[in-house]
C-alpha cells in the first residue's frame, strides 16, 4: 500500500497459459491427486498416466543405459548441438525408422525434438496460419488442443468410432475439412483407445487426406506396442499418397519417458513439404527453441543399435498380460464397460454408466471422490474429449494392477444404486 492506495503493478498472468494448461493430462492429474487421501498409509495406485519407469518390471534395458554412460564419458557431446540435431542421432533413427519404410529416409528428414511434446509443438506452430484450422481426434491427447490454442490455430475434431475398434469416421473428415484445412492428427497405437489401425484403414485415411489437399500428422510415440492381433504399420507407409510428418520418440517403447528425445520425420518423397515451404518452417522454428541435450542425442546410435529383440518382446509381454487383466477385471464392475479390448500403447477406454450410481454427477466427481476415497487416480474421459468415459492406464506393475482395479469395484460398490 502507498498513501492509502493499492500499488498497481504492470505485469500480471497470462490467461491463455493458465487456462490452456488445465484441459493438459498433467492438470487434470494434479488436480487429482490434490484430492488424494494422504494421512493414512494407502498407496497410490496411478492407472493414470503412461510412465511406467517407476516400476522395476518396467526398467529400460542395459543396452539403453550403456549408451546414456559411454556417451558422457566420451566428452565428445558436451557442446551445443545443430538445431536440427546432430548428424549421427539423425541418421540412426532414419536408419531405424527405415527398417518399415518404402520410401527411405535420409537424416535430413529427421528433426531432433525435446520429446514428442515438442514435436507437436513445432508441428502446430508452422501450420497455425491466419484462419487456418486442422483436424483432430476425439478421443485424443489434449496436449494437441492446448497448443492450437496458444497458437490460434482452429481446430475441428472428428469422432473415433468405439463400434469399429476406434477407427477414423473417414465421412466426417470429409464434412469437416474446408479450403482452410491443413492437416488431420491420427495417433497409433491409440492413446486414449488402446487400437492399433490396420494397413488397410490407415490406406483410407491417405487417399482421403489426398482428396482434400491436407497432410497427414502421424502421432507414433507409442510406435511397435502392439500386441493384439493387428501390426503396427508406420503412417510413412503411404507417404507416396500423401505427404506425412511422422512424430515419434523413444520415450514409450524405451521407457524413458525422462530423457526428453523425440524427433519429427516429414515422409515426403514427392518434396511437397519442402517445395511448399513447411520443411523451411520447420527448420525456422528449432532455430528459436531449445534442443534435446547433446550427450542423450549422442547416445541414440547406440540405443537404436544395441537394444536386444528380447527387451522389446517383454515390454509387449508385460503389457499383453496387463490388458487382459484389465479387461477381465474391469467386466467384474458393472459401473464401467470396455468396448474394445486394446491392442496396443498403453490406454484403454471405459464408458461410465452413471444411472447404476447413487451420488455420482459425471466422469469428473467419479475420478475425484476415487481419488480420496481409494487413493487410486484414473483420468476422466472429459480429459480426452469423452465425456462420462474413463482413460484407464494398464502399464503398471500387475500386482498393482489388479489391486488399482479391486479399488475401482470397491469404490462403485459403496456407491451403487440401492435396488
Amino acid at each position: 500500500m502507498e498513501n492509502g492506495q493499492e500499488k498497481k503493478w504492470g505485469f500480471g498472468v497470462n490467461e491463455a497459459l493458465t487456462s490452456g494448461s488445465a484441459i493438459t493430462v498433467r492438470g487434470v492429474l494434479n488436480m487429482l491427486m490434490s484430492n488424494i487421501n494422504d494421512k493414512g498409509d494407502v498407496v497410490v495406485v496411478p492407472l493414470s498416466h503412461g510412465d511406467p519407469s517407476a516400476f522395476p518390471c518396467f526398467r529400460t534395458c542395459v543396452e539403453a543405459e550403456d549408451a546414456i554412460v559411454h556417451s558422457l564419458k566420451s566428452a565428445s557431446f558436451n557442446s551445443y548441438s545443430p538445431t536440427v540435431g546432430i548428424l549421427p542421432a539423425r541418421k540412426a533413427v532414419a536408419d531405424y525408422l527405415n527398417n518399415d519404410l518404402p520410401d527411405k529416409l535420409c537424416p535430413d528428414d529427421v528433426y531432433l525434438t525435446l520429446g514428442c511434446t515438442q514435436a507437436i509443438e513445432v508441428v502446430l506452430t508452422v501450420l497455425a496460419h491466419p484462419g487456418a484450422n486442422i483436424l483432430l481426434p476425439r478421443p485424443g491427447f489434449p496436449y494437441y488442443e492446448a497448443i492450437c490454442g496458444q497458437r490460434h490455430l482452429e481446430f475441428r475434431h472428428f469422432d473415433l468410432l468405439p463400434e469399429k475398434g476406434w477407427e477414423v469416421d473417414l465421412t466426417a473428415i470429409e464434412a469437416l475439412a474446408d479450403a482452410k484445412t491443413t492437416a488431420m492428427v491420427i495417433i497409433n497405437p491409440g492413446n486414449p483407445t488402446g487400437s492399433v489401425y490396420s494397413y488397410q484403414h490407415l490406406q483410407k485415411v491417405a487417399e482421403t487426406a489426398k482428396k482434400l489437399g491436407i497432410l497427414v500428422i502421424a502421432d507414433e510415440v507409442y510406435g511397435h506396442l502392439a500386441f493384439g492381433d493387428t501390426p503396427f504399420t508406420p503412417m510413412g507407409v503411404f507417404s507416396s499418397t500423401v505427404p506425412i510428418i511422422t512424430l515419434g520418440s523413444i520415450s514409450k517403447r524405451w521407457i524413458v519417458p525422462g530423457w526428453r528425445i523425440g524427433w519429427l520425420i516429414t515422409n515426403d518423397p514427392h518434396a511437397i513439404l519442402k517445395d511448399t515451404g513447411i520443411v523451411d518452417s520447420i527448420k525456422g522454428f528449432l532455430n528459436l527453441s531449445s534442443d534435446p541435450a547433446t550427450f542423450i542425442q549422442g547416445a541414440i546410435p547406440r540405443i537404436l543399435e544395441n537394444t536386444k529383440p528380447e527387451f522389446f518382446s517383454k515390454i509387449i509381454g508385460l503389457l499383453r498380460e496387463a490388458a487382459q487383466i484389465s479387461h477381465e477385471k474391469i467386466k467384474q464392475i458393472p459401473c464401467i464397460t470396455c468396448p474394445n479390448k486394446p491392442e496396443g500403447s498403453m490406454f484403454m477406454m471405459v464408458k461410465l454408466n452413471l444411472s447404476l450410481l447413487e451420488d455420482i454427477k459425471d466422469d469428473v466427481d467419479f475420478c475425484l471422490k476415487l481419488a480420496k476415497e481409494q487413493n487410486t487416480i484414473v483420468l476422466p474421459g472429459v480429459a480426452v474429449g469423452m465425456k462420462n468415459w474413463l482413460r484407464i492406464t494398464f502399464a503398471i506393475d500387475p500386482s498393482a494392477l489388479s489391486d488399482g482395479l479391486e479399488r475401482i469395484k470397491c469404490f462403485y460398490e459403496g456407491h451403487a444404486k440401492k435396488r
